[in-house]
Formats: structure tokens, sequence, C-alpha cells
């Protein structure tokens, strides 16, 4: 592949993620939500009263960018802090009410801006797409490609 077609690649795959972003974003803004922070809303909802440093760790974000968006979420009343039973000093994150009640909105708008994305696709291309993704994701984070049943999470869409 000559030079200019590998940049062209990488400018591709930047803009399908930034306009994707976008497209979620806006979505998002509808339920009073900014980017990122549906990301900590549904971790916590696969695993809630996590410490903020382990939701960093999951999310690929720095320990503050977290803290910040932490504190921004509490103020609105999605999420709460508690101190940990075995150490004080560690705080973990937990869902409130509120804040369980619009992870559906979230999932929504994540399927939406999904199925918007990949309008004009068939199963086979988004498997295979899905697939291309994960390499270069495995790629990326030097890491051995591990794909489990991705048929089941393409039969979701």
């Amino acid at each position: 592949m000559a030079k200019a077609d590998k940049t062209a690649t990488m400018s591709r795959l930047h803009s399908a993620a930034r306009l994707a972003r976008t497209a979620l974003a806006a979505r998002l803004l509808a339920h009073g939500f900014y980017a990122g922070q549906d990301q900590i809303m549904l971790a916590l909802d696969r695993e809630d009263g996590q410490t903020p440093g382990n939701l960093a760790g999951k999310l690929g974000v720095r320990p503050p960018t977290i803290t910040k968006t932490i504190n921004r979420l509490q103020a609105q009343g999605f999420l709460e802090k508690r101190a940990s039973n075995a150490d004080a000093r560690q705080a973990h994150i937990f869902l409130t009410d509120t804040g369980r009640d619009t992870i559906r909105a979230i999932e929504k708008s994540v399927k939406k801006t999904e199925k918007q994305a990949l309008r004009g696709l068939d199963k086979k291309d988004q498997k295979a797409l899905f697939k291309l993704l994960a390499r270069i994701e495995a790629n990326l984070s030097n890491e051995e490609l591990v794909l489990i049943d991705d048929d089941a999470e393409l039969d979701e869409a």
C-alpha cells in the first residue's frame, strides 16, 4: 500500500471516530450528559461501586479527568461517592436511582448512533468491520487479538 493510502486510511479512521462521537454527544446532551460521562455511567452499570482509579484504568483516562467527571455527575445527581468499608480514605462510586434510570437512555442513544453509522452495511460487512476494528485495537494496545462470539454482539445490533 502506498504511503498516501496509509495516511488516508488513518484519516478516515479518525474522521469516522470523531463523527461517531459527535453524533453520540448530540444524542446524550438531550439527556443532560456530556462527552465521556456516558462511559462512566455504563461502566458503573456493569460493575457498581468501583474506585475512581479503577474506572480511570478501565476507560483509559487519567485519574484527574475521572475525578472531575465523577464530581460533575455527582452534582447532577447521577452518582454518589461512599467511603470504603476497608479503607475510609478510599472512595467507591455508585449509581444513584436517578443514575440507574438514565442508563436506558444512554444505551438507546448508543444504539441509535450505531444504527446510523452502520446504515447500508449488511451483516457480513458489519462482522468484517467488527473484526477489522478489533484487530486495529489489538495492534494499538499491543495485545493479542481475542474474538469471543462476535456474532452474538452483531446479532444484537
